[in-house]
């Protein structure tokens, strides 16, 4: 006789927590798990819909009939649950929910950890026990780091488009196929983790995986859930942690997904002033119902649980935190101090990040936020912070982009546009990102953006990847950026590989390289990113030539950096630049390395407050970073 395993149905005390938001696990009770009872084996399925009439599980196992299969409540709460005997791995189904209004309504199961490939809908009986993960010791060691002070260099990438495969139907290559191809191009180019758009499921391309109807499952587009699993204990294997891009704000209309789910408002606000993002024609979840954030909360939790990911990047957090997010004057509902914060939203985050924290300290979470919104990041257990690990800085994005897209000539009208950020640069912990979202609808790719002709694009994205390289934060680029895709990005397509054909793209290619792989070797580039010790202007103003010099200092007074960076054309011979230091100035990252002077000397003199100085040849679009070591750093002298 098998062993009975009816422990995983759900108990009075599950649906207690479960009715507080707080049952942190349960995604091991709700939806379908094979199970056995009274020695057959089957499957148990779980559901909540608290308004519905009757609920039946129909599917492979029943040849999708509803009689004899009507599920039985649980509590008081809208749980119903249904032990179905011989029910197996691998069969479809979905529950038939009737309304209280008498309409049938045929829903896909909120928890299923499996689904079928779009355009089918129905959800899929799968076992997620049973892979042999081989990364403890790469978690044990994330449990213990501290995120902050670690080098994080983010290759966000869309896995359906980074690389087609030829010849086989939509070219889609299996989460197996491209782990290693993948995990071999991180690697070589320096980059610390990757950062993967939509792995939840969802019905339309177009979305990017953004509009989320299988919370609880990967995408069968690239396989099934223990493929997944290979993919990110493969990149594990190869030193390579793995960020998903995730979804708590908003919901697709689908008629199989969650809107309407029992025939009522069950996810999402019931007034739709907030439960309806006029934007995108989505549904927005309703954060004051226990269960609904219970069931995102566990879902974050989940998929480094049963995954292993090393974090949570959370999409559109703005659209969260504030009520008239995209509402027009009338059309949104004020709280109850009469104000735009969505509460409920706030205090989910919170529940959220410092659970997250708790349980699963080896993960970071991301919040993808664009506004001011004060104290996004930090500690979770201080009340009026929102606890994320870091914070997209979707500030210096826009000026940094404005900037590099201005004829040269005109840079110096705007030269605080690369130097404002560093006035708020402490007040999270931020994270530098050129994302997707920047390379699409008209924006033009990274290269297209750069002003002048062939070679001039070229040199002024180089020279913007080595500011950012600089800039205090962690690092995050978009996919096919890296080599100077001229293209926008279309999840449609492989990204342009051919243009490595070309030098110009691969000499693009090679020198982003050497910026990651330079991050990485100098603690002074990440160590000290949230540390204002860290980073010290030579000078920030000389916008006549359009020049910035700063230094990035090392916490141990070894290998710092010292940036001297010329936005224009024009070439600068001789160019004084101030330095914290005597002593010798070895150059590790130029724009034309064969030409610059690989070692300076600093001379007597006083110069941008300091009593010594350097010469450098600044070429056109010049790039130069030198090291410098010692610990009797020269304090910068306040100019008038």
């Amino acid at each position: 006789m098998k062993k009975d395993t009816t422990e995983i149905f759900l108990t009075e005390v599950d649906t207690y927590l479960f009715g507080q938001g707080t049952h942190y696990e349960i995604y091991n009770k709700m939806g379908a798990h094979l199970a056995v009872k009274d020695g057959r084996e089957g499957v148990y399925f779980s559901v909540w819909a608290p308004g519905a009439k009757e609920i039946y599980v129909v599917g492979d196992f029943n040849e999708w009939k509803a009689y004899g299969y009507d599920m039985k409540p649980v509590s008081d709460g809208g749980v119903y649950e249904l032990f179905v005997p011989d029910a197996k791995e691998g069969q479809c189904y979905k529950y038939l929910i009737i309304t209280r209004e008498g309409e049938a309504l045929y829903k896909a199961d909120p928890y299923a950890n499996a689904a079928q490939n779009r355009p089918e809908t129905a959800s899929i009986i799968t076992d997620l026990s049973g892979f042999k993960w081989t990364d403890s010791e790469w978690v044990d060691k994330k449990k213990k780091e501290n995120h902050l002070t670690k080098p994080m260099s983010i290759y966000e990438c869309h896995l359906g488009s980074w690389k087609k495969k030829e010849g086989a139907g939509e070219g889609f290559m299996n989460y197996r196929e491209i782990a290693p191809l993948l995990a071999d191009y991180v690697n070589d180019m320096g980059y610390t983790h990757i950062e993967l758009m939509g792995i939840a499921e969802y019905p339309f391309d177009g979305s990017w995986g953004y509009q989320v109807t299988g919370y609880y499952a990967p995408t069968a587009r690239y396989g099934t859930p223990k493929d997944f699993m290979f993919f990110v204990d493969y990149m594990h294997r190869k030193n390579i942690g793995v960020i998903l891009d995730w979804v708590p704000a908003h919901f697709p209309k689908d008629a199989h997904g969650l809107a309407n789910f029992d025939g009522t408002c069950v996810y999402e606000y019931a007034d739709p002033r907030k439960g309806e993002h006029p934007d995108w024609g989505t549904k927005v979840f309703d954060y004051a119902k226990n269960e609904v954030s219970n069931f995102l909360i566990a879902n974050g939790m989940f998929w480094v649980d049963k995954f292993h990911v090393d974090g949570l990047r959370v999409d559109a957090v703005a659209s969260m935190l504030y009520l008239d997010y995209g509402r027009t004057p009338g059309n949104w509902v004020p709280n109850k101090y009469g104000d735009n914060g969505n509460l409920e939203a706030m205090a989910f985050l919170k529940h959220f990040n410092s659970m997250m924290r708790k349980r699963f300290p080896q993960a970071i979470t991301i919040a993808e936020e664009s506004t001011a919104w004060p104290m996004v990041s930090g500690d979770p257990d201080n009340g009026e912070c929102l606890g994320f690990t870091f914070k997209w800085n979707m500030g210096w994005m826009h000026d940094f982009t404005e900037y590099m897209k201005l004829d040269p000539y005109f840079r110096k009208f705007n030269h605080a546009k690369l130097t404002f950020s560093m006035m708020y640069a402490y007040s999270e912990n931020f994270i530098l990102v050129l994302s997707h979202d920047e390379v699409v609808h008209l924006k033009c790719s990274m290269l297209g953006k750069m002003p002048g002709d062939r070679e001039d694009k070229f040199a002024n994205l180089k020279l913007g990847y080595a500011y950012m390289c600089g800039h205090p934060g962690k690092k995050l680029l978009f996919m096919g950026q890296e080599f100077g895709q001229w293209n926008e990005w279309s999840e449609e397509r492989s990204l342009d590989w051919y243009l490595l054909d070309d030098e110009s793209h691969k000499d693009m290619k090679a020198f982003t390289k050497k910026c990651m792989h330079l991050y990485k070797e100098y603690p002074c580039l990440y160590a000290t990113d949230y540390d204002p010790n860290g980073f010290e202007w030579i000078n920030a103003n000389d916008k006549d030539n359009s020049v910035y010099s700063f230094v990035r200092l090392s916490p141990d007074d070894k290998k710092h950096l010292l940036f001297v960076l010329n936005f224009t054309p024009v070439e600068r011979n001789s160019f004084r630049i101030g330095v914290p230091m005597k002593g010798k100035y070895k150059l590790v990252l130029g724009s034309d390395e064969k030409k610059q002077e690989k070692t300076l000397s600093s001379i007597k003199g006083e110069c941008d407050g300091f009593s010594q100085s350097v010469l450098i040849d600044l070429p056109k679009y010049g790039i130069a970073v030198y090291e410098f070591s010692g610990a009797k750093l020269e304090k910068k002298k306040t100019l008038n």
